[in-house]
């Protein structure tokens, strides 16, 4: 059976009258299934990709991050403009990716087979699968480690929980770990329509807590003049102030990366490209620089009254006095990380798993996998090793860069924005992105050789100075080599399937 008799294009059709030749080819279970074929229904509105973006941010994990880059050394208008170009090129690169996304109906696996070869596109999703499904359990982690706090802070008595343990956690950390692991299957499990509720007023939520924090911290502390948009010790200028905009420009640009690189997931269903460009814009600069100017109020005005520098914002409520206050700003920071986890790591985990076996794997099915497989590799133990972390995550992370511009450059510069939905899920040789048994072996050459670059870059000790760069290092080579490695052999296939 073809594509065309299972699901309705998108609006944009195949140029030039494509789709005739198109119903000889059958599309294959090993390629497709009901959550990974083009969607039809593109209801997302701007609001609604503006809240996925707000519950994106608004974490404990955010918090600390925007109040980290205060403390590099620069004054506050230096972090705020690092931060602006950052999310500014971010804001350009999601719409990107969110384009192909929006116009095609197609998630990221999918867009990967152009490039890749309809098999060969597992190799860039299971790396971004492997690096999402680990983040994810150690996100969880982080928010249940918090939630300990919490309710140590107002249950004393639950100290008690605290003195066995088991694999790691103690008692009251693997209540606490399950308490944020099954909230968050329970919202995922609904599927995509209640993770858009879910995230509509989870990410406005988060705002109204951070506003009354820093409207009473900014009290406690004597006013806004008592505060500092510097929450460095020591202020840089000349070389090292520029060499250090340029890491929070980079860092700001890795904060994002892996959420840019699978945004078609979340650009597919928008209802349009116009809605979906507002949406990007009011989440990502508008939205970051709100957030990071009310994380540095409140973490500024936290040294003013506690006499000691605190970003995580679980542990700055914790000290609120009004104990109800105190905990509603917790429970809310915890359910912010909740959505920003879903947002960030299950949803890409889920559907890359699925499209890996898509006739055994559903989106839900897949979802779940990736949430045992989150406590199997017990996130709390690597996270403890940072040298783990490095080699292990970190060098996955470096190939997030090389498949990002390896997939810009084969769909916007060779293809010209024009695929084959057809060609996209079939096994038949005869598809255009069959290549060799369905894998393109010159992509992926220049995805290892890329990813190999960028790995150096961010590991080797003698480049240090560059290595918040590996992600820049790693999109440019991908593109470069994919570009010489490829560009006749698109062409041909170009003009053999549009002219």
């Amino acid at each position: 059976m073809s594509i065309f008799e299972k699901t309705k294009l998108p609006e944009d059709p195949p140029p030039d009258g494509s789709e005739a030749n198109s119903r000889d080819l059958p599309t294959s279970d090993r390629l497709y299934n009901d959550d990974i074929k083009p969607v039809t229904n593109q209801n997302w509105s701007t609001y609604n990709l503006f809240a996925m973006w707000m519950s994106n941010v608004h974490s404990v994990a955010g918090y600390v991050i925007a109040a980290s880059l205060f403390a590099l050394g620069l004054n506050g208008w230096q972090v705020f403009s690092a931060i602006i170009v950052g999310i500014t090129i971010i804001y350009f690169f999601t719409n990107m990716t969110g384009g192909m996304g929006q116009k095609w109906g197609i998630a990221f696996a999918a867009a990967c087979r152009p490039a890749f070869g309809v098999f060969g596109a597992n190799i860039p999703s299971m790396i971004k699968a492997t690096t999402a499904t680990v983040w994810y359990g150690v996100q969880t982690w982080v928010a249940s480690n918090a939630l300990v706090v919490v309710g140590l802070k107002f249950w004393p008595a639950l100290e008690g929980l605290t003195k066995s343990s088991f694999l790691g956690l103690t008692l009251l950390g693997w209540i606490c770990f399950t308490i944020m692991w099954v909230s968050q299957i329970l919202v995922f499990y609904y599927g995509w329509e209640t993770i858009r509720k879910f995230c509509d007023w989870a990410g406005p939520a988060i705002y109204v807590v951070m506003a009354l924090l820093a409207v009473w911290i900014t009290a406690k502390a004597g006013g806004l003049g008592k505060l500092s948009f510097s929450l460095s010790s020591e202020q840089l200028s000349g070389g090292a102030a520029v060499h250090q905009w340029f890491i929070a420009l980079a860092f700001t640009v890795a904060w994002f990366a892996g959420t840019t690189l699978n945004f078609a997931d979340f650009g597919r269903l928008v209802k349009s490209n116009k809605a979906m460009k507002a949406g990007n814009f009011l989440g990502l600069p508008v939205n970051l620089v709100l957030f990071a100017l009310v994380a540095v109020i409140t973490t500024s005005g936290g040294m003013q009254v506690f006499g000691e520098l605190i970003t995580d914002p679980v542990l700055l409520v914790a000290r609120i006095d009004n104990y109800t206050a105190a905990l509603l700003g917790a429970l809310t920071f915890m359910t912010a990380t909740i959505a920003t986890n879903i947002v960030a790591n299950f949803v890409s985990a889920a559907m890359d798993l699925s499209n890996l076996v898509p006739h055994v794997l559903s989106f839900r099915r897949a979802g779940l996998v990736a949430s045992i497989v989150s406590v199997i590799v017990m996130p709390w133990k690597l996270y403890a090793n940072p040298e783990m972390v490095q080699w292990t995550l970190g060098s996955l992370g470096a190939f997030i860069g090389p498949i990002f511009g390896i997939i810009m450059m084969d769909y916007y510069i060779l293809r010209r924005q024009n695929i084959r939905l057809d060609h996209l899920y079939t096994a038949s040789p005869a598809g255009a992105y069959w290549y060799s048994n369905g894998f393109n072996k010159k992509t992926i050459a220049a995805l290892i050789l890329a990813g190999l670059i960028a790995n150096i870059v961010a590991q080797l000790p003698a480049l240090a100075g560059i290595a918040p760069f590996a992600w820049f290092f790693g999109a440019g080579f991908g593109a470069i080599l994919h570009y010489f490695f490829s560009r006749s052999d698109v062409a041909a296939t170009q003009a053999q399937l549009f002219e």
